[in-house]
């Protein structure tokens, strides 16, 4: 038995990683299938669409579903909104919106979230949760 010798790393160009994020980021493709086709581990793929080793998405561009390290919510002050209701004498009356809407998709998995708008900062609380949670 030889002690000592390791097997080097391989290293992949840039426009490799690129491409097979590209690939993991359509819609309902398995990280899984992506990463088999190109001769990957899919361990390596994930760490690649976590940002490790991700020097390569300057080139491409911000990818879909990733975060900044430096992510941070900016208040935002919306003007007053308003969604038509019937009246009981056939007149449009305004109300104000009651909910904030979020969908979010990713891969193949879709949610979609009411939170009503008195409670706005705490869903921006959970949305930045979401977002940075592995």
């Amino acid at each position: 038995m030889q002690t000592g010798t390791k097997t080097p790393r391989r290293w992949h160009a840039d426009d490799l990683k690129v491409r097979v994020l590209a690939a993991c980021a359509e819609p309902g493709a398995s990280v899984a299938a992506v990463a088999q086709a190109h001769e990957l581990n899919a361990n390596l793929v994930h760490k690649w669409r976590r940002g490790r080793g991700a020097a390569m998405l300057t080139t491409a561009g911000p990818q879909r579903g990733a975060v900044a390290a430096n992510a941070e919510f900016i208040p935002l002050t919306l003007p007053a909104t308003s969604v038509a209701a019937p009246a009981t004498n056939g007149q449009v009356v305004t109300a104000p919106a009651a909910d904030i809407r979020i969908e979010w998709r990713r891969g193949s998995a879709a949610i979609a979230v009411s939170w009503p708008v008195s409670a706005a900062p705490e869903c921006a609380r959970w949305l930045l949760q979401c977002m940075v949670a592995k």
